[in-house]
C-alpha cells in the first residue's frame, strides 16, 4: 500500500476539502493534530469542572431538596450519553471536526440555560441546561479517540493519555476560579453559584472556534484515506457493524466494561462529595480545592498511565485501576469530618479513573477493525455515560437515606465484575490476535494485543 494519496482525504464523498497526505507529511500532521486537540482540551477543561463543582449545589438551591441534588450532575452525564451516538454518527460520516464543534456549541447553549434556570427558579430548565452542558464532556471524551486516529498501534496509550493530560490545566483552574467569577455577579439577579456558567459558555464557544478552524485535515477521514481498502463498504462503519465488532472480540467487551465501571464508580462518588463536604462545614473555596485535587488525579498522571499501558499491557493497568478505585472508596467513605482524608480519597478516585479510561480506551481501539472504530467508540461513550447517569441519580438517594459512607461501599462493589473479567482474560491467554490484521492509518499492520495482555 502506498501512503501517497492523490484522492481527497475523505472517503465519504463531496462536501469535504480535498487534500493529499504523504508518508513524509504524516509525522507533522500527527503533531499538529495533537496540538489542536490539546488546546481544545485545555479550554474544555476550564468549562466542564464548573458544572462538576457547582451542579449539586445549584440543584439543592433551586429545588429546595437535597435528595434531588444528584439529579443535576446526573442530567449532565445523561446528556453526554444521549449525545454520544448522534455525535459518533456525525463523525462517522463527516469526520471528527464537525462532531467536536457541534458538541462544544451545544455545551455553550446548555450553560446559558443553567443561568436562566437559576434566575426564574425552574428546576426542569436547570436539568435541561445541565443535559445540554454535558455536550462539553462529550467533546472532551471524543477528543481522546481523535488523538489515536493517526498514531502507530504501539503508541496509542500515550497518544490518548497526552490529550487527556491536557485537560489538567483547565480542570484544576476551573473550580478555583468559580468563586472569583461568581463574586462578579453579586447584587445582580444571577446568583454567585450560577455566574461561572456564563464563563463556561464563552470557553466552550472559543473551543469550538479552535477546533473548527485548526483541525484540518480531519484526522479520522485522513486515517480512512490512508487505508482505503478497509473502507469499501459504508455498512462496515455503521453502528450495527460496531456492535458486531464488540461481540466478536472478548477484549473489546472487557474494554467496554472497564470504561463503564471506572466512570460510573468515579461519577457516583464524586458528584456527592461536595454535598458531604458541606455537611462537615466546608465552604465553596474548600470544595473547589478538593475537586481540583480530584481532577488533577484524573488528568495530570494520564501520561504515566499511557506509558504503563503501552509498556506493560492494557490488562496490567486495568488491574491497577481496580486497586486505586477500591482504595479511594475506602478512604473517602471513612473520612467523616476529615477534609484531608476526603481529599486524598478523591485524588485516588481520579487516578483510578485515569488508569481505567486510558487502558480501556486503548484496548477498545486495539480490538476492533478501523472502519468500525468510530461507531464502537460512540457506543463506548454511550455505555459509560448511561451507566454513570444511573449511578449519579441513585447516589443522591443513597446519601440522603444511608449516608456517604454507604455510597462508597456500593461504588467499591461495582468494581467486582470488572476485576473478574480482567482476571478471566489474563488467565485465558489467547494465542490469536485480538484485532484483524489489516493495515491501519499509520500504514502498519493493525495491532494484536500487547504481549503482557496475552
Amino acid at each position: 500500500m502506498t501512503n501517497n494519496l492523490d484522492a481527497p482525504d475523505t472517503p465519504t464523498g463531496p462536501g469535504h476539502p480535498a487534500g493529499r497526505v504523504t508518508a513524509a507529511e504524516l509525522p507533522g500532521l500527527r503533531r499538529r493534530t495533537s496540538a489542536v486537540l490539546i488546546a481544545s482540551q485545555i479550554l474544555g477543561g476550564l468549562g466542564v469542572p464548573i458544572g462538576i463543582a457547582l451542579a449539586p449545589v445549584l440543584a439543592t438551591e433551586v429545588s429546595g431538596s437535597e435528595a434531588l441534588s444528584g439529579l443535576a450532575p446526573t442530567a449532565s452525564v445523561t446528556g453526554t450519553a444521549l449525545l454520544s451516538l448522534p455525535l459518533a454518527a456525525l463523525m462517522t460520516s463527516r469526520g471528527r471536526r464537525p462532531g467536536l464543534v457541534l458538541a462544544y456549541l451545544i455545551g455553550a447553549l446548555g450553560a446559558g440555560f443553567v443561568v436562566l434556570a437559576t434566575v426564574v427558579e425552574s428546576f426542569p430548565l436547570l436539568l435541561l441546561g445541565m443535559a445540554a452542558f454535558g455536550a462539553g464532556s462529550s467533546a472532551n471524551l471524543q477528543a481522546r479517540f481523535a488523538a489515536a486516529d493517526l498514531v502507530e498501534p504501539d503508541r496509542r496509550g500515550r497518544a490518548i493519555s497526552t490529550v487527556i493530560w491536557a485537560t489538567t490545566i483547565g480542570s484544576v483552574l476551573g473550580p478555583n476560579i468559580a468563586a472569583p467569577v461568581g463574586r462578579v455577579f453579586r447584587g445582580t439577579a444571577i446568583s454567585e453559584k450560577a455566574g461561572p456558567f456564563f464563563f463556561a459558555a464563552g470557553i466552550f464557544l472559543l473551543a469550538a472556534v479552535v477546533v473548527g478552524v485548526l483541525l484540518r485535515p480531519d484526522p479520522l477521514l485522513t486515517a480512512r484515506a490512508l487505508a482505503p481498502q478497509d473502507n469499501e463498504s459504508p455498512a462496515g462503519r455503521s453502528l450495527r457493524a460496531g456492535v458486531a465488532a464488540v461481540r466478536a472480540s472478548p477484549m473489546a467487551r472487557l474494554a467496554l466494561v472497564t470504561v463503564a465501571v471506572s466512570h460510573t464508580a468515579m461519577v457516583s462518588i464524586m458528584v456527592m462529595t461536595p454535598v458531604d463536604l458541606g455537611h462537615h462545614g466546608a465552604g465553596l473555596q474548600l470544595i473547589g480545592l478538593v475537586i481540583s485535587g480530584h481532577i488533577a488525579g484524573m488528568y495530570a498522571f494520564s501520561p504515566v498511565m499511557g506509558w504503563l499501558s503501552d509498556r506493560f499491557g492494557r490488562l496490567a493497568v486495568i488491574g491497577l485501576a481496580v486497586g486505586l478505585l477500591s482504595c479511594a472508596a475506602l478512604l473517602a467513605g471513612t473520612a467523616g469530618p476529615s477534609h484531608g482524608q476526603t481529599a486524598a480519597g478523591l485524588f485516588l478516585l481520579g487516578l483510578g479513573w485515569s488508569a481505567g479510561l486510558v487502558a480501556g480506551s486503548a484496548l477498545l481501539t486495539d480490538s476492533v477493525p478501523q472502519p468500525a472504530r468510530a461507531a464502537v467508540q460512540g457506543l463506548s461513550d454511550l455505555t459509560m455515560n448511561t451507566a454513570a447517569g444511573i449511578g449519579g441519580a441513585i447516589a443522591g438517594v443513597i446519601v440522603a437515606r444511608a449516608g456517604y459512607g454507604w455510597l462508597n461501599a456500593v461504588g467499591a462493589c461495582l468494581l467486582l465484575p470488572m476485576a473478574a473479567l480482567a482476571l478471566r482474560r489474563a488467565l485465558a491467554r489467547p494465542t490469536a490476535p485480538v484485532a484483524p490484521a489489516s493495515p491501519d492509518a499509520a500504514g502498519t499492520p493493525a495491532p494484536t494485543a500487547p504481549a503482557s495482555d496475552l
